[in-house]
């Protein structure tokens, strides 16, 4: 068959592999563009279109290279003061359609030791029944790897990183204690800080890159695999409790398995808001951050001064807790005539000490309730302790507190109750006639009671001044 045929393919062919080539550099910077548009004439005048082809690539080589940038420990890209040290937990769910499913927590806690970086890493499964926790230990300036530890229900791990990477593998499942000298590949991030290092990289819209990830899996020979930086764009990113954040969505590829995990990074302070891993099949585990750092309450809970004050004084605080005064609550023109309705027997009371902790706490979630952007702040999770609870004792809403230091305490309670009010309705007329015809009419009216169920809910401050005062007080709605 005529090759000729075949020739207009090819030149085709080639010039579109050319267009690409201009295209990604162009991408990367304009004068890469420029130069590659030059050197393409120049070249075109003198060779055909194959050997152009083949002397293009070659020559421009270098300046792909460039473009696709290597991240490495101690390398330009690489920022290790956005690694502040704290502490970050994050819920981890796998995901499948609108289906989420809760798997267990994480948590990164990074310190620094002299120029050291240490960072442990602990996932814990929702049960409770079994964790995996790792800690690495790496150069504070440039991220390159010290050693690693890391225990799971099935091993230990422990690596020494140098000339030959040294260590021990312990299988608890055999007992067999492996000793490890394996040879140090030419760069690498270790994979426990990989999450992390993603956050010190200096990101924006169309930002590539490539770096290697050292992983010990004693059932392969493979230390290092490779990842790419597929695509960084712009994202806005709602948190349920801090509400929406500039960030960057980061895709890496891991071009040995085709995986693919996006991380969403805030754009001011680099922290790490989610993390998201195909696992097939539609499947995703996606970890979400859960703002450790998030209280928004400036006054800081006491737990040991509000545990003493209401368990090691000599006050009384005694009360009754009713909903209603005997008249005063109109329904339509209506009025309620029950007397006091009494919390009744078993009604739980409440009392904890008020403090400038609660009351900033109170104003800050009216203030979050009136926006209704975000969710409401929780209490301190110690607050608890320093609640005391006693229940009404009779059919009259009788309660009391012991045991109290001098102070201003909350007393709360809620209670259901039937209340009933008497109402009138008319039952009929009478007419009235004379000699002459009708001469006018009397309405005829009935009464009747009607009973509904309501809810009291009742709050009091209580200020004792002095230690032994014994107090009484109202408990009303």
């Amino acid at each position: 068959m005529d090759k000729s045929v075949y020739m207009p393919i090819l030149l085709k062919q080639n010039r579109m592999i050319i267009d690409s080539i201009w295209k990604a550099l162009f991408t990367c910077s304009p004068i890469f563009g420029i130069v590659f548009a030059a050197i393409d004439d120049t070249i075109g005048l003198l060779t055909h279109m194959n050997i152009r082809t083949l002397i293009l690539a070659i020559f421009l080589f270098p300046f792909i290279a460039i473009c696709q940038k290597i991240i490495a420990p101690g390398g330009s890209e690489i920022n290790t003061s956005f690694l502040k040290p704290q502490k970050s937990l994050y819920t981890v769910y796998y995901v499948k359609d609108t289906s989420w499913t809760k798997k267990g927590t994480m948590t990164y806690d990074i310190t620094y030791d002299a120029n050291q970086l240490i960072y442990n890493y602990k996932y814990t499964d929702k049960s409770n029944e079994w964790s995996v926790s790792r800690t690495s230990i790496a150069d504070a300036k440039t991220l390159k790897s010290i050693s690693y530890q890391s225990e799971s229900s099935n091993s230990k791990l422990n690596l020494e990183f140098g000339n030959t990477i040294k260590g021990n593998y312990y299988s608890k499942k055999t007992k067999k204690n492996k000793i490890l000298n394996l040879k140090t590949p030419s760069s690498f991030i270790d994979f426990n800080l990989a999450d992390n290092m993603m956050t010190t990289l200096p990101l924006t819209v169309g930002y590539k890159g490539t770096f290697s990830q050292f992983y010990y899996d004693d059932n392969t020979d493979t230390l290092v695999s490779n990842y790419r930086i597929k695509e960084v764009k712009s994202y806005a990113y709602r948190s349920p409790k801090t509400g929406n954040h500039d960030t960057w969505l980061a895709s890496v590829l891991e071009e040995s398995t085709g995986a693919i995990y996006n991380f969403v990074i805030d754009k001011k302070d680099h922290r790490l808001w989610q993390r998201e891993m195909s696992l097939g099949n539609g499947m995703w585990e996606i970890c979400i951050n859960e703002e450790l750092d998030y209280q928004p309450i400036k006054n800081q809970f006491n737990k040991e001064q509000s545990i003493k004050q209401i368990s090691t004084g000599n006050s009384v605080i005694t009360g009754t807790a009713y909903a209603k005064d005997n008249t005063g609550k109109k329904l339509g023109g209506l009025v309620n005539t029950a007397k006091k309705q009494f919390a009744p027997k078993g009604t739980e009371i409440t009392l904890f000490p008020n403090s400038a902790y609660y009351e900033e706490w109170v104003g800050v979630n009216k203030k979050i309730k009136k926006q209704g952007k975000i969710p409401e702040v929780p209490l301190d999770v110690n607050f608890g302790t320093a609640i005391k609870k006693t229940k009404v004792y009779d059919d009259e809403g009788h309660f009391e507190f012991a045991d109290l230091l001098p102070g201003t305490y909350v007393i709360m309670a809620s209670f259901d109750f039937t209340n009933s009010y008497n109402y009138s309705y008319v039952t009929g007329y009478t007419n009235y006639y004379n000699y002459w015809g009708y001469t006018g009419s009397n309405t005829n009216y009935g009464s009747a009671k009607q009973h509904y169920r309501d809810q009291a809910n009742v709050e009091k401050l209580v200020t004792i001044d002095s230690d032994g005062d014994k107090k009484d007080i109202n408990l009303r709605d």
